[in-house]
């Protein structure tokens, strides 16, 4: 595992193990979070769940301490009260549905777990999910939680940054009309402020044999899908962070193998992207107003699947 951090105001817990030069191979898990860096402790309930079941390194006869990083999106008093957010209870309820789903089951979408208070560019932001099978059979998929200081919509068009990536079955909407295009510019994107505390994170797994390094290179092209996406990206009030995971299950990549990975990765990352957007639905909360993409673009006629590949 690795991660790739380029957003100038990152929240993230025991990323510093993911270094190549660190003694630490494996994570036994990763936690996305809102709720800014009080958020993180979700993390600690993840980790107690993991101890309890005997996961993590064993550095005693009787002590296993289970590694989780984790990073945060601000969202803070999205909705109505700061105080409300993330717990160690969030993260042990996050494990135990894990545990409950299963291996292989489909992440849930949209205004769910840290995509909750999720918002981009004066737009609801959400969980989204994306995944491509390589010729030679390996597999790469990619999580993100939208949640950007940038714009993800073109103002010229209406369109999704993002959109011209999508492979067919993938979440779609068509150009939206003169119409709806005015009302957004004269509403969304003329109230979104100059200064929004924000952060997008992303997750790329591969069951690809990756070491450190090139599992760190994995993560670096995922930014790039990030920055297809949103307009502008890695801001200094962003923290955008992708971490890739390797499971190792196929053998480790040639050079030509990698070369096809790399560019998956990044694929998946935009489309990941699209997907959490036009997953979300629209919120009324104590704290704000945020449409989603499909109530202000109701001409585009955009498709929020139940899953993608």
């Amino acid at each position: 595992m690795r991660r790739d951090v380029r957003g100038g105001g990152p929240g993230t817990h025991e990323t510093d193990l993911l270094d190549p030069r660190a003694a630490v191979e494996r994570v036994n898990a990763v936690m996305l979070c809102g709720g800014s860096a009080f958020g993180l402790a979700a993390a600690h309930g993840a980790a107690e769940r993991l101890a309890a079941a005997g996961s993590g390194i064993q550095v005693g006869e009787d002590i296993v301490v289970p590694i989780v990083p984790a990073a945060a999106i601000f969202d803070l008093g999205r909705g109505g009260d700061t105080k409300t957010r993330p717990d160690v209870a969030f993260g042990a309820d996050a494990y135990d549905a894990a545990l409950e789903a299963g291996s292989g089951a489909a992440p849930a979408r949209g205004n769910v777990g840290a995509g909750t208070g999720a918002v981009a560019g004066g737009l609801k932001g959400g969980i989204g999910t994306a995944s491509a099978v390589l010729d030679d059979g390996t597999t790469v998929a990619a999580l993100a939680v939208v949640n950007c200081a940038g714009s993800p919509v073109d103002p010229a068009t209406g369109e999704l940054y993002g959109q011209r990536h999508g492979l067919p079955g993938d979440p779609a909407s068509g150009r939206p009309s003169p119409e709806d295009l005015a009302a957004y510019r004269d509403t969304v994107a003329h109230d979104v402020p100059s200064i929004s505390l924000n952060t997008t994170l992303g997750v790329v797994a591969t069951d690809a044999a990756l070491p450190k390094a090139w599992c760190a290179k994995v993560a670096g092209i995922a930014h790039d899908g990030l920055a297809r996406a949103i307009r502008p990206v890695h801001t200094m009030y962003d923290g955008d962070t992708v971490f890739c995971l390797s499971t190792g299950e196929r053998e480790e990549p040639d050079q030509f193998a990698l070369h096809a990975l790399l560019t998956a990765a990044g694929d998946c990352m935009t489309r990941a992207i699209v997907d959490g957007l036009l997953a979300a639905d629209s919120v009324d909360a104590p704290g704000g107003t945020w449409p989603s993409y499909r109530d202000t673009f109701p001409s585009a006629n955009a498709r929020a699947l139940g899953g993608n590949r």
